[in-house]
């Protein structure tokens, strides 16, 4: 994509002196323009003014200027009104020029509108807009295979509407979240609720994304099948385009169409180089919920604390300064940091008979005292090593079970092989461990995407076994009958086999 090219001038007209004034003017010719009143003589702008709540005076020289500023910076044009009677050379000179606004001055005004439009948006992630574009996408499948020209292009726009939607509001969302989740707060309880309340919005949201998806990309490939350019030419068709600058307008249209499919394409399908941008939304949610969690424990924390320890000092040493008596003051001390007296006095030396009971502390040699004793109030005691467990038998009985659990799995691997594509109502009565088997194949294959010739594939975890899945054309139900029950679901066709039998196919290939 070029990089945007903006006149340096354009939106000169809100930075510059009479600012408001010029604003203003823009904007009562965008009112008057959506009432298809599209030239305004100096009295239809004076009341358009008004109504849209300039309340100063506004003296005719004043106005002429402004204008006369705006023209030029081309944003308004003046025209030369010959079909009204006037009355007097006065009238005629105040009325004889009317003003409209021109493409570039739609422009500049469309631009500040947006761009104030944002700054007070904040963006949403809504499930409704993901229901109506898969909406959209069945009303165009039903419609290319009859309907008409013009619900295609009614449908087509409303399916560009709801994406450039979804587009917008998720950029928006994405930029407040990343600015909640850096922003520190001074009022935490404020903090703690705005964040908790997002935590729940964004698992409500992801909750059953992933189904929706899905929906959307099985529509987008039923579109695929009918073709996108048949698709754009009715749309086209539909549209009724005039020709109002003796140019064809088609060929531009279309352009724009395919650059919106391809929109929709990189948002829910993606390419090789990029992956889809709803899983990338996905991921940003999960780690958003993880760090806003973190944030909220923090916030618990502080909570919970509500002094830090120099508080805590200072607050002891206050205690100490009006407590009146010694005894207090050494009850205070011990309740405080728990500094009582040893507890290794019970200790004896190695050989007691050597020091008398008379002997002071300080003269008595030194007693060893095991680092137990203050952390566990145990002193260490030694006995005879235990012996060492043989192990050889548990890990012979171990081996023995797990070649077992290997061969049984083989067999049963070997049991579910089809030799080719057959329905599942051809299995009819199966025991429960093959039933187990049979139902994680089913699920592996049912959880990926069909490819374009409608088959899903998948492989067991150890890469061995592949099983084909195409879905029933009649739609019939079958039921397979285990000793703890029975299982009913579509007949679906499947082909169980080796991988290493698959012609053409390497390990680890999907289909």
């Amino acid at each position: 994509m070029a990089p945007l090219r903006i006149p340096a001038d354009l939106f000169q007209f809100s930075t510059v002196d009479r600012s408001e004034l010029y604003v203003a003017i823009l904007h009562a010719f965008a009112e008057a323009n959506d009432r298809l009143d599209t030239a305004l003589g100096l009295d239809d702008l004076t009341a358009w003014l008004r109504s849209i709540g300039w309340g100063q005076p506004l003296s005719d020289e004043l106005l002429v200027a402004a204008l006369k500023q705006l023209g030029d910076w081309k944003l308004v044009d003046p025209i030369q009104d010959h079909t009204e009677n006037y009355r007097t050379a006065a009238d005629y000179e105040r009325n004889n020029v009317r003003y409209s606004l021109s493409r570039r001055g739609e422009a500049a005004f469309a631009g500040v509108t947006h761009a104030m439009s944002v700054l007070a948006s904040t963006g949403a992630l809504q499930t409704a807009v993901l229901d109506a574009i898969g909406d959209r996408l069945r009303d165009l499948v039903a419609e290319l295979d009859g309907g008409t020209d013009r619900r295609i292009f009614t449908t087509l726009m409303e399916l560009e509407g709801h994406l450039e939607a979804l587009r917008t509001n998720t950029k928006q969302f994405n930029g407040e979240l990343q600015r909640l989740l850096r922003v520190e707060g001074v009022d935490l309880a404020t903090f703690h609720d705005v964040k908790l309340a997002t935590v729940a919005y964004l698992e409500e949201f992801l909750t059953n994304l992933e189904q929706r998806v899905h929906v959307i990309r099985q529509r987008i490939e039923d579109v695929l099948d009918r073709g996108v350019a048949r698709l754009q030419r009715r749309a086209l068709t539909g549209a009724e385009l005039p020709s109002l600058s003796g140019t064809d307008p088609g060929p531009a249209w279309l352009d724009r169409r395919q650059a919106r499919w391809e929109g929709l394409l990189a948002w829910f399908v993606g390419s090789e180089l990029a992956p889809p941008r709803v899983e990338q939304l996905h991921t940003v949610g999960r780690k958003a919920i993880v760090t806003l969690l973190q944030v909220l424990d923090r916030i618990t924390e502080t909570r919970r604390r509500a002094s830090s320890a120099v508080a805590d000092f200072r607050e002891l040493a206050r205690w100490f300064s009006v407590v009146p008596a010694q005894d207090d003051l050494h009850r205070l001390w011990a309740t405080a940091f728990g500094l009582t007296s040893a507890r290794h006095a019970h200790l004896a030396a190695a050989d007691p008979e050597l020091i008398p009971a008379s002997a002071s502390w300080h003269e008595a040699a030194p007693v060893e005292v095991s680092p137990l004793l203050r952390s566990s109030g145990r002193v260490e005691r030694f006995s005879r090593t235990a012996r060492v467990r043989d192990v050889a038998q548990v890990r012979a009985a171990r081996a023995e079970r797990i070649a077992a659990e290997r061969a049984e799995l083989d067999a049963a691997l070997a049991l579910l092989d089809t030799g080719g594509p057959i329905r599942l109502s051809h299995f009819d009565r199966l025991d429960y461990f093959l039933f187990n088997h049979l139902r994680d194949l089913l699920g592996a294959a049912l959880a990926t995407t069909p490819n374009r010739s409608g088959h899903r594939a998948a492989t067991t975890s150890d890469g061995r076994i592949e099983i084909l899945l195409w879905e029933p054309a009649d739609r019939t139900i079958t039921t397979l009958r285990t000793p703890r029950g029975d299982f009913r679901g579509l007949d679906y066709i499947v082909n169980i086999r080796p991988v290493e039998s698959a012609p053409g196919r390497r390990t680890g290939d999907s289909g």
